[in-house]
């Protein structure tokens, strides 16, 4: 599933900013916070490094969405 995912997001990388609408800037957030998810339960197990990485994969996901 995880890599599954990784490959989807790499094929569609370019094409959900914000500037291309509120639906497709809806779908790319929505796909930030999923792989920030993934990334969350790769990392449970030590739970302080799965929250700081979670947060910034979903910061500078967001953050390049804003900017594209």
């Amino acid at each position: 599933m995880r890599i599954a995912w990784l490959v989807w997001l790499g094929r569609h990388f370019a094409e959900f900013g914000y500037s291309q609408g509120l639906l497709r800037g809806a779908i790319g957030t929505l796909a930030v916070l999923v792989t920030a998810l993934l990334l969350w339960f790769t990392l449970q197990r030590n739970r302080p490094l799965a929250v700081v990485l979670s947060g910034l994969v979903s910061a500078l996901g967001i953050g390049w969405l804003a900017f594209h």
